[in-house]
């Protein structure tokens, strides 16, 4: 799909909700480069407003939509393309993360995206990247959040080998010492859980695979802090560093006795989850020293999001990558591609949704519509979306990789027998225009359509369609006819009108 041409922004901003805290970042783009400037930050402890039902408290969700409102007052005015909004961990898990989304969208005024645990780490890796000098050696990276901790290798700017795990500063911190205690017992329970999940991946991501360890977010800065100001370290984390912070939880015994140069108020309560996910990795992953990083998540999604304007889009990387992974027939792709937007092109008027949004989620369901066909021709519509919905798809977010997978589960048979079929008059203008390229396109060869016409009315669609042609081509015709009563079976009308 060609990118089509968009303005070009003198200012960017991305949103961090963390699970800890949520953060605002802008940045100027002069020549190409990104200049940080205004930023904000909110404690908010998302993850500690999760009940045992996985629900949030509504006190806490009512903390994320004032949060939200003063970061939306900051960002009045300035363009919807030049903002990203991302949410991490506690939105993946929450069950009424719906609710929160919907009310967050409304207090921030821009689109929020829920990213995957390995999508984050792949941006986390690309923020940290840009704030260090270029090595060709690997490096490893770890950012302990609120919710989860992200470990990923890479060189340069470019990730290798990313884990997300369902551990961070605040879920251990109230699992392990909710009563504000610090004993050699809690810590080594807390420690012990940490390496038990860090065990899983300690083959890809102990020393030797990589010559330097990096720390991101406030976990890793705090502890960094802290160790320098009490002169236990240079500032970077170090064994003996960890050691030495441990004696003196140990000696406070209780949080609120806790007083240390570099700890802050709003830290302390995470700090002994933090700190014990970081001597769990330091054990299992064979860490002497690692320097602390200036770059995290909402500088990746930054640099992601400067790519997108400047028409490096990590998602159109993507999209070829799976293409030749699943030896997709990239004619078929094109021809349906072509004639798909061709038809939304004639009811794109009538749609509530950005022109431009249809658009992009349009052309990669075509071009990726027949992956499935890799696994079984039988049922290949929902093995493409069972594909798209379940891989790691660096640049696209979890809400976009389920758009795009029910676009592509509803390309052909029934659509009433679709437990994830969207009536969203917008995804619905986008499915017909799929299955119709889809329908004339049977053949996957080059044949002269006929002139096509769709209408979108108050009544349902009609499309028009050379009579002479239609009784050249009776197999078509016949699929038209079950597709007519395929709509019918949903409750839309659509007329074929020679």
């Amino acid at each position: 799909m060609k990118p089509s041409a968009q303005p070009t922004f003198s200012e960017i901003a991305a949103v961090d909700l963390g699970s800890n805290s949520f953060r605002l970042q802008m940045a100027r783009v002069v020549d190409g480069q990104l200049f940080m400037h205004d930023s904000l930050r909110e404690m908010v402890r998302l993850g500690a407003g999760l009940n045992p039902d996985k629900t949030l408290s509504p006190e806490v969700m009512q903390r994320a939509i004032d949060c939200l409102s003063r970061f939306g007052e900051r960002l009045r005015g300035v363009d919807p393309h030049a903002v990203r909004a991302v949410a991490t961990n506690t939105f993946r898990v929450a069950k009424n993360a719906r609710e929160l989304l919907e009310r967050a969208q409304d207090a921030l005024g821009f689109p929020i995206e829920i990213i995957a645990g390995r999508e984050e780490a792949r941006m986390i890796f690309i923020g940290v990247s840009h704030g260090l000098p270029p090595s060709a050696d690997p490096r490893l990276v770890i950012d302990i959040g609120g919710g989860s901790t992200e470990f990923i290798v890479g060189q340069n700017f470019e990730p290798q080998k990313m884990e997300s795990l369902y551990m961070g500063c605040v879920s251990y911190s109230m699992r392990y010492f909710a009563d504000g205690k610090l004993s050699e017992g809690n810590l080594r329970r807390a420690e012990i859980a940490a390496r038990s999940e860090i065990q899983g991946i300690r083959r890809e991501f102990s020393a030797g695979h990589w010559g330097e360890a990096i720390g991101s977010s406030g976990s890793a800065r705090a502890l960094g802090e802290i160790l320098r100001l009490n002169g236990w370290s240079d500032g970077a984390i170090t064994r003996t560093g960890l050691a030495e912070l441990k004696n003196a939880l140990l000696r406070a015994k209780d949080l609120r006795k806790l007083d240390l140069p570099g700890l802050s108020s709003e830290r302390a309560p995470v700090l002994p989850g933090g700190f014990s996910i970081m001597s769990a990795a330091f054990a299992e992953l064979g860490i002497e020293r690692m320097t602390v990083a200036n770059g995290a998540l909402r500088e990746g999604v930054l640099y992601e999001l400067l790519g997108r304007i400047q028409h490096q889009d990590t998602r159109e990387a993507t999209v070829r990558q799976f293409k030749r992974r699943y030896h997709v027939d990239g004619p078929q792709a094109t021809r349906v591609n072509a004639l798909a937007q061709g038809l939304l092109k004639q009811i794109e008027h009538k749609l509530e949704m950005e022109r431009e949004v249809a658009r992009q989620y349009l052309g990669w369901t075509a071009r990726l519509h027949e992956i499935g066909i890799s696994i079984a021709h039988s049922g290949y519509h929902k093995h493409s979306a069972y594909i798209i919905e379940n891989a790691d798809m660096p640049g696209f977010s979890r809400m976009d990789q389920q758009m795009i997978g029910m676009l592509v589960r509803a390309q052909r048979r029934s659509l009433n027998k679709l437990p994830t079929l969207s009536h969203d008059p917008d995804h619905l203008a986008m499915i017909l225009a799929l299955r119709l390229a889809v329908l004339f396109h049977r053949n996957h060869m080059d044949v002269d359509l006929p002139k096509v016409r769709l209408q979108w009315g108050d009544n349902g669609y009609k499309l028009s369609v050379d009579e002479a042609w239609l009784a050249d081509n009776p197999l078509t015709d016949a699929a038209l006819a079950a597709e007519i009563a395929y709509w019918q079976d949903i409750g839309m009308t659509l007329q074929v009108n020679a």
